[in-house]
């Protein structure tokens, strides 16, 4: 809804506004208290429209707002009922501003002709050569130029954001000065010529955007949508829904599974719940009912919940609860579209929605999608459609040559899990191949699978083929990556880690649409101890076809030029220092982690943590004094994502870059302008894009990408009911020659496992130490 529409709602429902006697003190537009759900001191919306790449909000010292611009078109608004705000006395704004060194920012005031009139007119002050620090400015209404009118105004924004890369912007206590005519101007230049267009959206939001709806009704509204469970760890990690509100069970269930955009609550008895925010959300007129998929047993019940605030920012004040036989759902195991009307909630105030609430399951549940849907006819959130099957005819396949001369690999010939020089072939497990003769279809929506074919079952010297090329012949989708494995210094897959490392290159710069050829010399492995190839990191559902892998060379005349090999870091699973022994561990819950860092204190240990970047800014986990005082103490701090995606799964390199961009500005942020080159890529998701991002994204030609040789697998053992399986995994790798770990700190089971754990790695002789240590790192402090 454009603004000068929401000035016209607002002018229907108030009325022109009225002439106040003349001030006595300044009124506050925004301290910031009620920003989490998306309105102002004002009682009207304020914030950036999904314009920022990330905004979080304190109330301390007179409250700010803390963003980072996402491009040049980011904004960040406070909108309010009309005022006449000369006659009232206030003939200024005042605000607290903090910006990058010599940053600049325009500062836009919205006025009308009347407080009845339905259009705007723009007016700027720009505020330049900003020093870093914050600063108090106040700016008197008629420095605005461009016929500013201040007995209407209507709105206040802050826009074309100028600094030297990616900074954070902080903007706090906005207030109407009354009689500020004693105040000192700011100096100000020209504003902008074009005016940025002001969305305020018909439903508040904590921090940040709601995602763009799939399906569009006639009328233009399209449905809102609440959570496609895109991933477990944005649920149960980080604890948001797509809305970026709070989901949870409180840990009332016995497990919660996300796969396929579904999720999967098993109840461990009635008291178990779960439930999913809208913020403070203005329903009216708009969304007339909430629509998801359900699967469920025969006999299945529970119950749905409504809740409403009277007042954004308040406690609940209203709840409306109905069982799933009221609402007239049944079930018999099959997936269906279920809906309710937001009337049949009757008392609950859809101004305001607060929250939907399940609860009293009698057994378990799996939900799909779920949204507001517009008017009186209930429709689906659609996810995006999955491409149709390519079929080609088929090709042969020819014997390989040994010693440096060419050899086809793999013509898909000789039987589901054999290449053609008789050595194994296969994918992970979830990965969709079919085999005919001679072809493959590869079909995944998982970029964290891959499909190998093997040179041996050991190691090959891979040395002769250095100048020649690996062929692929293939139709399809190129969005993939490819891998050439290395072996262990043992070339056994009974010593950890196996394989050792890889390098990997981003097929579809190497490309036509039916051929592949990438020299052997852009695999930065030490060829001496080759395994194979590995086809990974799909980042789309359309399907690959490849009908021939095989070393050939030279290439076919006329092919052209091969482009130049990009950097793409280092691939680590081990420690480089000899007998090093290092703990990498990633976020968790904030309420153990001070049990992490006495452990280690009392051990007397030093171990990296790899931090998010959104709940590391996020002032509710507490994690930025979390990790500061866990610096403080001598333990490394890494890059971890800003949003705990899997990064190689992402779209787009913007998406990648983004990524990468806020992170990195999260951590320089809370840990005064530290740069580290260490990255370790949520769930161990690897491919050729992200690690050419990080390159540039980090701006050194060789960072990191630190995974892991010990798995305590506590994703898979710390909530089960044999949680010392986390000590038998550990004891495993550890025994195969592991000496870099990965674990969160995510449950209780394994943070009290963690002593055991440093005490079994003291005793197998190794010195502890961070990762940046036991890499050799010339930048690392001393042992």
């Amino acid at each position: 809804m454009m603004l000068n529409h929401r000035a016209a709602w607002a002018a229907a429902i108030y009325g022109v506004a009225a002439v106040n006697a003349a001030c006595t003190s300044n009124l506050q537009i925004d301290n910031f208290a009620l920003f989490p759900n998306g309105t102002n001191s004002l009682a009207s919306q304020a914030g950036d429209d999904g314009t920022m790449a990330y905004i979080t909000s304190t109330a301390a010292n007179g409250g700010s707002v803390t963003f980072v611009p996402k491009t040049q078109e980011s904004y960040f608004y406070e909108s309010f009922v009309c005022r006449a705000a000369a006659t009232e006395g206030y003939n200024a704004i005042s605000f607290t501003l903090q910006g990058p060194v010599n940053g600049s920012v325009a500062v836009e005031l919205q006025t009308q002709t009347n407080c009845s009139a339905t259009t705007h007119t723009s007016s700027y002050n720009v505020l330049s050569g900003l020093t870093g620090v914050r600063q108090q400015f106040t700016l008197p209404l008629d420095s605005f130029v461009d016929g500013v009118n201040p007995n209407a105004v209507i709105a206040v924004v802050f826009s074309e954001f100028i600094s030297d890369g990616v900074a954070a912007w902080s903007v706090g206590n906005i207030q109407f000065v009354c009689g500020a005519g004693t105040g000192t101007p700011v100096p100000t230049s020209a504003g902008p010529t074009s005016t940025p267009t002001v969305v305020v959206p018909t439903s508040t939001r904590p921090t940040t955007s709601i995602p763009t709806p799939t399906s569009t009704s006639p009328g233009g509204c399209s449905n809102l949508l609440i959570d496609d469970w895109v991933s477990q760890s944005r649920l149960t990690f980080l604890n948001y829904n797509a809305m970026q509100q709070s989901t949870s069970d409180d840990g009332t269930m016995t497990s919660i599974v996300v796969d396929s955009n579904r999720v999967m609550l098993t109840p461990k008895n009635t008291d178990s719940y779960f439930y999913s925010q809208f913020g403070c959300l203005n329903a009216q007129n708009i969304y007339g009912g909430i629509s998801f998929r359900i699967r469920a047993a025969k006999g299945t019940t529970f119950a749905v919940t409504l809740t409403s605030v009277s007042e954004c920012g308040g406690e609940t004040t209203k709840t409306v609860t109905k069982t799933s036989a009221q609402l007239s759902w049944t079930f018999d195991g099959t997936e269906r579209l279920y809906w309710f009307p937001l009337s049949v909630f009757s008392g609950i105030d859809v101004t305001k929605l607060q929250m939907i609430y399940f609860s009293n399951f009698n057994r378990a549940v799996i939900l799909g999608p779920m949204s507001f849907y517009c008017g009186t006819t209930a429709t689906e959130y659609v996810l995006p459609a999955t491409p149709a099957r390519v079929k080609r005819d088929t090709l042969g396949g020819s014997s390989p040559a040994a010693n440096g001369a060419a050899f086809v690999l793999d013509a898909f010939t000789s039987g589901a899990d054999s290449n053609s020089i008789g050595q194994w072939h296969g994918g992970d497990d979830g990965m969709t191949t079919t085999i005919g003769n001679g072809y493959m279809t590869v079909r995944t929506n998982d970029s964290d699978l891959g499909w190998n074919t093997q040179l041996t079952d050991t190691c090959v010297d891979f040395n002769p083929w250095k100048k020649a090329y690996l062929h692929v012949q293939y139709s399809g989708s190129n969005k993939f990556s490819i891998a050439l494995q290395q072996h262990n210094a043992k070339c056994s897959d009974a010593v950890a880690p196996y394989p050792e490392t890889w390098d990997s290159i981003e097929a579809a710069r190497y490309a036509s649409a039916t051929d592949i050829y990438v020299p052997i010399s852009h695999f930065n492995i030490n060829l001496t101890r080759a395994i194979g190839f590995n086809f990974k990191g799909f980042y789309t559902t359309n399907p690959t076809v490849f009908y021939k892998i095989e070393v050939v060379n030279q290439l076919p005349s006329g092919w052209g030029a091969v482009p130049d090999k990009l950097p793409s870091g280092q691939l680590v699973f081990a420690c480089k220092r000899p007998n090093s022994f290092a703990f990498a561990i990633d976020d968790g819950e904030p309420t153990l982690a001070q049990q992490v860092m006495d452990i280690v204190k009392s051990e007397n240990v030093n171990v990296t943590f790899f931090t998010v970047g959104l709940p590391l800014l996020d002032p509710a986990t507490n994690l930025s004094s979390v990790y500061r005082e866990m610096r403080d103490r001598g333990h490394q701090i890494a890059l971890h994502s800003y949003t705990h995606p899997k990064m190689e799964g992402l779209p787009d390199v913007q998406s990648i870059d983004w990524e990468y961009n806020n992170d990195i500005a999260a951590v320089k942020k809370v840990f005064d302008g530290m740069h580290t080159p260490y990255f370790r890529p949520p769930f161990g998701t690897e491919g050729a894009r992200m690690r050419q991002r990080l390159v540039k994204a980090m701006g050194v030609p060789d960072p990191y990408i630190v995974q892991w040789s010990i798995d305590v697998e506590d994703w898979l053992w710390a909530e089960s009911k044999t949680p010392q399986k986390q000590l038998d995994a550990f004891k495993r790798d550890l025994a195969k020659g592991g000496n870099l770990v990965v674990m969160h700190y995510l449950y209780p089971s394994t943070v009290g496992y963690l002593r055991q754990f440093i005490k079994l790695a003291k005793a197998s002789g190794k010195q502890l130490m961070r990762v940046d240590q036991c890499m050799m790192d010339p930048n690392a402090p001393p042992l």
